[in-house]
């Protein structure tokens, strides 16, 4: 599940999480980005992490062909990464600097973790996603990311035309001022004080 972070901004602004899908949902819809949670329990035991591509587009056929007939999408693919990826460096740095896009960057996570960073009105967020995790991040938000530190990450992602998918760099340096720093699915969060702690 996700962890939506909003790190605080000023002295008198704390920093808030959040790691509800309702609580998610709400913080990101008024920055225009979707959120949601598709069951990867349909799927065999480990087909998420390593089963075959065909079968796992084939066995979420529906959801994928409603999200194409949603936004537009005309090719749907997986990613699929992890440390012996030829060339992951470079991969990484084309996109942990802030950049925007001609289209939108829809992502289902299927294995593995990463971060987004999304810049909108002047208020930061950062999205740890994980598997079940989608998102819809629309044309032109100003955002980044990277993988968290087992550098790994499968998903399907939806295309309305690849050559728009090239990032367009702000060169704001926004991006330097944010350390990606990932939860994990262990991690418990901040104890809130009970009555009878």
């Amino acid at each position: 599940m996700a962890v939506l972070t909003i790190p605080s901004g000023t002295p008198a602004q704390q920093e808030r999480m959040f790691q509800s899908e309702s609580e998610i949902c709400a913080t990101l819809e008024p920055l225009g980005i979707d959120y949601e949670r598709w069951d990867l329990s349909i799927l065999p035991t480990g087909a998420a992490d390593s089963g075959p591509a065909q079968s796992v587009l084939a066995a979420f056929a529906q959801p994928i062909a409603e999200m194409q007939r949603r936004g537009g999408y005309t090719t749907v693919d997986i990613i699929d990464v992890d440390p012996q990826t030829p060339g992951l460096d470079a991969m990484l740095a084309r996109f942990d600097k802030e950049h925007t896009h001609s289209e939108d960057e829809v992502r289902f996570i299927l294995a593995g973790r990463g971060i987004f960073f999304f810049r909108v009105n002047g208020l930061v967020v950062s999205l740890e996603v994980a598997p079940g995790d989608l998102i819809r991040v629309p044309a032109g938000t100003t955002h980044w990311f990277t993988l968290c530190g087992e550098r790994r990450i499968r998903a399907v992602r939806w295309f309305q035309d690849t050559s728009g998918w090239t990032p367009q760099y702000t060169n704001s340096g926004v991006d330097e001022q944010f350390q990606p720093l990932c939860f994990g699915p262990a991690y418990i969060g901040p104890r809130v004080p009970t009555p009878f702690a």
